[in-house]
């Protein structure tokens, strides 16, 4: 078994900015709180096109990635996304190569 890696990029309504990043913070706590993850990391990209938050997640393994998805901080930021978020999560599973930690 190897470490999981998750990168997902997820853009706000240009209105619903400062409510996306308070529901993410409850996300990242609850997170990191999780036997099976190693690491939750939340940043903001502001750029012209406006702003999208990073969130790069790493898992002892695939099953503490699916204990994750079963968290009811996770699925409390599920039921609100939809009303956040101006398009669909861009996520990737990775596969890791080099990574430190």
């Amino acid at each position: 078994m190897s470490p999981v890696s998750v990168h997902a990029i997820l853009t706000p309504h240009a209105d619903k900015v400062a409510q996306t990043e308070a529901e993410l913070r409850k996300v990242v706590h609850g997170s990191r709180q999780e036997p099976g993850n190693l690491r939750y990391d939340l940043s903001r990209e502001d750029s012209p096109a406006g702003i999208r938050f990073h969130i790069s997640e790493r898992y002892r393994d695939e099953a503490a990635v699916e204990a994750h998805r079963a968290t009811a901080h996770y699925q409390a930021y599920r039921a609100v996304a939809p009303d956040l978020l101006s398009r669909a999560p861009e996520v990737s599973i990775l596969e890791e190569i080099d990574v430190v930690g």
